[in-house]
């Protein structure tokens, strides 16, 4: 991986650096670059002092540019709206990443390819939701949020996946190919799922509201009032993310080469503990937003490591950081 663009995504994403860092040299930079260019397209609908209108037409330019349709266009220009300076950077460098695409395999070029038109698929109906209105808008139906988490994360399982069974003999023998694609998509769901519930408080802050409608009950505005509303349905989705997240440990036992079970543990691991303190602290009902320690971010990589070992190892591991919750 390029020096600059490696720092660029230390800076954007620490936890997933690690990650990264934890891959086989052939893999991490098509992976790393997928992630960068979905935090560009992330950046670019999270901008907004900017007018939906106008973000809108800068993903489907990307889209183009992607499949060879038209020029990159300039995200420069909107990094004004940005806080984050590592944001802004990245805002700044696309056009490096274009070309570090143009690097990449045919092979590697059309998966990252096919991870980042789904995740613009994502973003897009994002925008078009939520990017404009009063009040609070909702997603109407479990059908909806279902397809929403497996457009920007649960395709990023398939694609880690694909990715890993084309670079790598033996990844997972014991296991099929489809299985282990529909696992990698759920563990996906799961963590979005997690990232949703943990920032429920600031997104109905903002009118957005990601938990089906239907299944509240109530207007989604009166959770600005009484948040105990919204007791019901969030139980419903974290019962809902801890078996997305058992998908995922079933994974992670699949996996056989040891660094890449680790990579694997770390985001289980975090999604676990950070639906362990969502459950203690209900979302809507605590001020303060739920986070997992720095210290205990390091304890889960040892953990992580031990239990990288053997399914044997797992399994203690796994049931150690279950009994922690």
């Amino acid at each position: 991986m390029q020096h600059g663009l490696n720092q660029l995504l230390k800076a954007v994403s620490r936890s997933f650096y690690l990650t990264i860092r934890l891959l086989p040299a052939t893999l991490r930079a098509p992976v790393g670059l997928a992630y960068l260019l979905a935090r560009t397209s992330d950046t670019v609908a999270d901008s907004a002092g900017a007018p939906t209108e106008v973000r809108l037409a800068l993903l489907r330019q990307m889209k183009q540019a992607l499949c060879g349709g038209g020029p990159l266009p300039d995200l420069a220009p909107l990094a004004r709206f940005v806080s984050d300076p590592a944001e802004r950077r990245l805002l700044e460098q696309t056009g490096t990443l274009w070309a570090w695409l143009g690097t990449m395999s045919p092979e590697d070029r059309g998966e990252i390819a096919w991870v980042f038109v789904e995740i613009l698929r994502g973003q897009k109906l994002d925008l078009s939701r939520f990017g404009c209105g009063e009040g609070v808008r909702a997603l109407a139906t479990a059908e909806e949020l279902e397809d929403y988490t497996y457009s920007v994360a649960g395709c990023v399982g398939e694609f880690w996946t694909r990715m890993c069974n084309h670079h790598l003999r033996q990844y997972a023998p014991g296991i099929s190919g489809e299985e282990l694609s529909r696992l990698g998509a759920s563990f996906g769901k799961g963590l979005q799922l997690v990232n949703i519930l943990r920032d429920a408080s600031a997104d109905l802050a903002n009118g957005r509201w990601y938990l089906p409608a239907d299944e509240l009950g109530c207007d989604p505005e009166a959770l600005r009032g009484a948040p105990e509303l919204a007791r019901s349905v969030c139980d419903q989705w974290m019962a809902r993310a801890g078996a997305h997240l058992e998908d995922g440990l079933r994974y992670i036992h699949a996996v056989r080469p040891w660094r890449l079970r680790l990579a694997c543990f770390l985001p289980w691991a975090l999604g676990v503990r950070t639906l362990a303190l969502l459950q203690r602290n209900r979302p809507l009902e605590t001020a303060r937003r739920v986070k997992v320690p720095r210290k205990e971010l390091r304890r889960l990589l040892v953990l992580g490591a031990l239990g990288a070992c053997s399914a044997f190892a797992l399994r203690q591991v796994a049931a150690h950081i279950r009994r922690h919750d």
